[in-house]
């Protein structure tokens, strides 16, 4: 018996009448960009996280551009970031011409560790960016801290934690700006690309509105640059109606993950998802340490069960990052855990016949 690692069919079937009767509606009014669809998502989902202001956006990608553009962020500034990451994180830093400075992570949640931020600022930072790893929310309140010392915004990347929670408070509204993604493997995930940033700051998401439909403020005036970074209409749609299933699945992935974990808590050399006390996690993916990572791999894959490892290669170590001069020096948390890593599969459906299954053979 195969076990898909995401599975979105079972959850499209769930979803089928509505999702269908949504594109309808859109089918017949026309309004494939910036719909009135668009306008509904961002006001339901301002709401959901507890802030004033969500831009919908074209992608997680883009949306880490567009807040990075809002905060002015340019050539030459410099922007703290995790070096455990997928490689957009770092990489819009460096589209706009700044230089990504990484900062070694907490060995137990994975995210960046927020005593080690302080000594990586310089006359050049203008922002730390943390990324909430794996399901679960990076040490905001440490985090922010450090940053109001320095006078520093925040930009919480929460692709892969929207839904989870930091001492009661919603991923993506524990900073200045939040980000996540609605790729289709995430939580909350559409059929195609799509993004959101969120805010309390008028002033912020008034820029990242503008810079969102190439730096307008009216049409065809352009008092900045920006990018084409627009939500489509119809994913805009279908992301409303995965919204309205969206608690039942961030309860049964909670429900899956601690199953996960009760099952493997025991065995030797597994080193299962350590959540913090404050946290609550979405499990976007369900992560563990194993030895001999490359043949337990093999193993599962023998009996039809995929893994996957977010991220062998950590950003400091990626060819394209080779020539940006680190001041850490020092990454022995990321690089050690890099090479452990492996994730299982993961999904509101999935059924304990099946994680009993995957963990006989681990």
């Amino acid at each position: 018996m195969s076990i898909p690692f995401i599975d979105l069919k079972t959850q499209y079937q769930a979803l089928k009448p509505q999702i269908q009767e949504r594109i309808n509606r859109v089918l017949e009014h026309g309004q494939y960009i910036m719909g009135p669809e668009v306008r509904e998502l961002e006001e339901r989902l301002a709401d959901y996280v507890g802030v004033k202001h969500c831009i919908a956006v074209s992608s997680g990608t883009d949306s880490l551009l567009i807040a990075l553009m809002a905060l002015g962020i340019g050539r030459g500034d410099e922007v703290i970031t995790t070096p455990f990451t997928f490689i957009a994180t770092g990489e819009m830093i460096a589209l706009l011409g700044a230089i990504p400075v990484f900062v070694d992570i907490d060995p137990r949640t994975y995210n960046i560790d927020p005593e080690k931020i302080a000594a990586a600022i310089t006359s050049k930072t203008r922002a730390i960016m943390p990324v909430s790893l794996y399901g679960q929310c990076a040490d905001m309140d440490a985090i922010n801290a450090v940053a109001d010392k320095h006078g520093l915004p925040v930009i919480e990347d929460g692709a892969q934690s929207f839904g989870a929670t930091y001492k009661g408070r919603k991923s993506c509204g524990l900073s200045t700006i939040g980000s996540t993604s609605f790729f289709p493997s995430k939580p909350l995930g559409g059929y195609g690309d799509g993004g959101a940033l969120f805010t309390d700051e008028d002033e912020l998401a008034k820029l990242m509105r503008e810079i969102r439909v190439h730096g307008q403020d009216r049409r065809y005036h352009h008092p900045r640059i920006g990018v084409n970074g627009r939500l489509d209409t119809l994913q805009a749609a279908i992301i409303l109606v995965k919204l309205d299933r969206f608690d039942w699945e961030v309860e049964q992935r909670k429900i899956i993950g601690q199953r996960y974990t009760q099952l493997l808590s025991e065995k030797k050399g597994i080193i299962t998802p350590y959540i913090a006390p404050e946290n609550t996690s979405v499990y976007a993916q369900y992560t563990i340490q194993i030895n001999n990572r490359d043949q337990v791999i093999q193993r599962l894959k023998g009996a039809s069960i995929p893994t996957a490892v977010h991220y062998p290669v950590p950003l400091h170590q990626q060819p394209v990052f080779e020539s940006f001069d680190q001041k850490n020096t020092s990454f022995s948390v990321v690089e050690k855990i890099a090479q452990r890593v492996v994730s299982l599969p993961m999904h509101p459906n999935l059924p304990e016949t099946s994680q009993r299954m995957l963990a006989e053979l681990l």
